[in-house]
């Protein structure tokens, strides 16, 4: 059996309300400049592109390093993973997760945001690696309750970085395809929040064996574009196995809503009796 122990350093984070995030190292050995350096994560088989360094400032008491990620500029939305630059040239090391202050986040969707509207959640990658999740939206359309009651699925969610016209729409888009389903949504008083509902009879055809998916935009004004509407304003980095609803019978159909590997929602729709 090997006794080998994991040398590989491990950070703490803690993010504040505004998305600054601090980032603590254990005590180095002396170096000229050392930095933190966060690297996009490619696309399969593309070459990494995108880098964003932050020097590491020295210990007071600890004698701990850190490095502080300010709000802005805002990260490219994606994955980013994080490595210890000890100097300029030597080779980046990966960082382990340490301690993870997300409290700043849980409340996250009780807060306004402007345009553009950028979400950064720390979190540990399935290797057990130090990373990042990064969204970057022109608008985006957090969703506060869903309820599936009725044979229907009700959707309540608030709009940031714009605001809701009269002239508003909820757009179903089947994936795939230029088909769209248009529900007109409830608007609340403050042009912000608003709910609708979607049935069976709404998203009526003939669904493939395997079912169809239909992703979930607001289109805020008649001439604006489509927003899409999902969960990213909290300390969840990666929804889709974490929140997991039940299936909806209605009718000939079933539909189920659920979030994409990027958060946002989505609804499948699958015959309730698949062919034999």
């Amino acid at each position: 059996m090997s006794t080998r122990q994991d040398t590989t350093p491990r950070t703490d984070c803690a993010i504040d309300p505004d998305g600054r995030i601090t980032f603590r190292l254990p005590a180095l050995p002396a170096a000229p400049r050392p930095r933190l350096l966060l690297r996009l994560r490619p696309g399969k088989g593309a070459p990494e592109q995108t880098q964003h360094h932050v020097d590491l400032e020295p210990g007071a008491a600890d004698g701990r390093p850190h490095a502080v990620l300010e709000p802005h500029p805002a990260l490219e939305e994606g994955r980013w993973d994080l490595y210890l630059l000890p100097e300029p040239d030597a080779a980046r090391q990966r960082l382990r997760p340490g301690l993870r202050d997300l409290r700043a986040l849980v409340d996250g969707h009780l807060r306004d945001r402007t345009s553009p509207v950028a979400v950064r959640v720390p979190y540990v990658t399935k290797d057990g690696f130090l990373a990042l999740r990064t969204w970057l939206r022109t608008a985006h359309a957090e969703v506060r309750a869903l309820d599936l009651a009725d044979r229907a699925i009700t959707v309540a969610a608030r709009l940031h970085g714009a605001g809701l016209h009269n002239t508003a729409t909820v757009r179903l888009r089947l994936r795939g395809t230029g088909t769209v389903h248009e529900v007109r949504p409830r608007i609340d008083g403050d042009g912000r929040g608003f709910s609708f509902t979607v049935g069976a009879a709404d998203l009526a055809g003939t669904a493939p064996p395997t079912g169809r998916f239909w992703d979930v935009f607001v289109r805020p004004a008649a001439d604006a574009p489509p927003v899409r509407i999902g969960r990213l304003l909290d300390d969840v980095a990666d929804r889709k196995h974490v929140h997991v609803f039940p299936a909806l019978g209605a009718g000939d159909f079933v539909l189920r809503p659920y979030y994409t590997v990027d958060n946002d929602l989505a609804i499948e729709e699958t015959p309730a009796h698949s062919p034999t």
